[in-house]
């Protein structure tokens, strides 16, 4: 009897401690579901981003503006219904570009066809967003597997869980904070700037009738503020006019986004911040320096972001398709 009851506790503990296995991810996660899971992914991204060269940039913030809101759970990626304003309409996420989403449905479409019901968007957005950074020039880092996709996605719950690009330091370590990051790691991870692009309009204000005694904001370098007003001459008519992030290697991902911020050359006010604040200014100056020690540390922290609020087992789902919930 007493045999009985050791191995009835026995079942009944391994029972209720089954959800707890189930939030474990692994490196190997589809290695026998979806075997040809790294491969479809990779060739995916691969050849976006051969069309469309932005999409590296372009994914990387997708899945930042996803993960650090409400966690990595591929919510950013759901459409706006009558009866719902999902994330990806939020004020801060309107300028998300399209080539990111576009890469996740291509890959959750070969996907599908190969493995049904079985690869999580959420998956495929931290994936694809590494290989990317990898296929730039940027640091590998490891991204275990077996997120689920949330069930709730809602613009109204974004406002002030994103970094705007005129907050001031103590607002971002605050956002930052909140979520758990170091303002190391909050640094680390400001360097995706090294890639990409800015709409004009984030910064026409720094750069453009300034003050009563300046024309522009005077922590730019007076040539680049110069090259900056005339690159966005015409925003106002065309919205979506840009300026490259990193004005001297844009399409490498590289420690130079570091290194352009004491000369003047950085875009956005956020940037200045960086440099000015004796809080971040000893990570921009050693980022700068040492690449080595700036890829080390964006790896880390993109491993830390990637399992930020993460959904698993039950909590979640496998979408059918990323843009809405099954």
């Amino acid at each position: 009897m007493v045999a009985f009851l050791i191995v009835f506790l026995t079942s009944l503990l391994t029972l209720t401690t089954l959800p707890a296995a189930e939030s474990r991810l692994y490196s190997n996660y589809y290695q026998k579901s979806c075997p040809r899971f790294n491969q479809i992914v990779q060739d995916t991204v691969t050849n976006k981003q051969i069309t469309s060269p932005t999409t590296a940039a372009a994914t990387l913030r997708l899945f930042f503006h996803d993960c650090l809101h409400n966690g990595c759970d591929a919510s950013i990626l759901v459409s706006s219904t009558p009866f719902n304003k999902a994330e990806r309409d939020a004020d801060i996420n309107l300028s998300l570009p399209g080539d990111a989403f576009d890469v996740v449905v291509r890959a959750k479409t070969a996907l599908e066809l190969a493995c049904p019901n079985t690869v999580s968007c959420a998956d495929i957005l931290a994936v694809a967003t590494r290989d990317l950074v990898t296929m730039m020039g940027g640091p590998y880092y490891n991204v275990p597997l077996g997120r689920r996709d949330g069930r709730v996605s809602k613009a109204s719950a974004v406002e002030g869980t994103l970094p705007r690009p005129a907050m001031p330091v103590s607002q971002l370590i605050q956002v930052f904070g909140s979520r758990g990051f170091s303002v190391q790691e909050m640094v680390a991870l400001s360097g995706a700037h090294t890639i990409g692009f800015t709409h004009c309009s984030e910064f026409s204000s720094a750069i453009y009738n300034y003050s009563k005694s300046e024309q522009y904001d005077p922590q730019y370098n007076p040539r680049f503020a110069a090259g900056l007003q005339q690159a966005c001459a015409d925003y106002h008519k065309n919205p979506t006019m840009s300026v490259f992030n990193d004005v001297m290697t844009p399409n490498k991902f590289d420690n130079v986004y570091f290194q352009n911020l004491p000369k003047g050359l950085g875009l956005l006010k956020s940037d200045h911040a960086l440099l000015n604040d004796p809080r971040t200014r000893p990570f921009v100056e050693l980022y700068a320096k040492d690449q080595n020690t700036f890829f080390q540390a964006f790896a880390r922290a993109m491993e830390k972001l990637g399992l930020h609020g993460i959904q698993t087992g039950r909590r979640g789902e496998i979408r059918h398709r990323c843009d809405e919930f099954n």
